[in-house]
This record gives structure tokens, sequence and C-alpha cells, in this order.
């Protein structure tokens, strides 16, 4: 297999990706103008690659929806917690120029970001109304494969 190689970034690299990700979240998000109200909900689906944070109206129209890699992370840096919070600054910026007050908070997912991407949502200063976790669990799923003969 061989040695792995560590790679290392100077602090130039460093300074030159967290400005890549400021300058992503300075970039205004398309809003859907006729889903401005003072109440909406927000889908968190964390996976064990990406973080992707939708915001609605009460009615399920998606206004605004961002992710970690649209904000420049890449690799396995999309699937941290620190990602997951920039998306969810990003998102709640993004509601407060629409007038959104008061949230819905739906979490998807088994990622490290959700909890993350619920926190800095509730910092905020949003009022939260309800968190639900709609994560899939499998009753009893599929068929398991055959035991393997040797």
């Amino acid at each position: 297999m061989g040695k792995k190689h560590v790679i290392k970034k100077t602090e130039e690299e460093m300074i030159k990706e967290g400005e890549a990700v400021q300058k992503a979240m300075q970039k205004d998000a398309q809003v859907n103008k006729s889903a401005v109200g003072k109440e909406g909900r927000v889908y968190i689906f964390s996976s064990y690659n990406n973080t992707i944070i939708s915001l609605t109206d009460p009615n399920g129209n998606v206004s605004a929806s961002k992710s970690a890699g649209k904000l420049g992370f890449k690799g396995t840096k999309k699937s941290t917690p620190f990602a997951a919070s920039k998306v969810a600054e990003t998102v709640g910026q993004i509601a407060e120029k629409m007038g959104v007050k008061r949230l819905h908070v739906t979490v998807k997912g088994v990622g490290s970001g959700r909890e993350s991407a619920l926190r800095s949502i509730a910092n905020q200063g949003f009022e939260i109304l309800s968190i639900k976790d709609a994560t899939p669990i499998p009753h009893n799923g599929c068929k398991p494969k055959k035991p393997r003969r040797l």
C-alpha cells in the first residue's frame, strides 16, 4: 500500500481558502419575492459527505437553498460541522432579508453537521417554533445477502 503522505498547507493557502468561503457567503442568493412572510421552514439534510439547507415558505415552496459545496468547501471539508454552521449562517442571512422571524426546523440525515447547523440557526435570533427529526429508519429493511461459502 505504501506510506501515506500528509499534505500541510501554508498559512497563505489557509487564508486564501478562508477568504474564498467569506466571498461565497457574501454572494446574494436569488430570493423568491412571493415567499416573503413572517414564518418559514428550514430543512437541514446532513449526509456523511455534505450538508444541504433549504429555506421554504409555510406551503413548502423553496425560497433559497445552500450547501457546503456551494460555499466553496471541497472534499472531506464539506462534511465538517464548521462547514454546516457556515451554510446555516448564509441561509439565516437570506431569511433575514426576506423578513422571516419564526421558523419550523426539520433535520434529516446522520452527518456530523446537523447539530452545529441547528445551533447556528438558533443563535441568529430566530424564534424556533418546532424541531422535527425526519431521519429515515428502516423497520427491518431489505433481506440480507446469503452467507458466503468457502
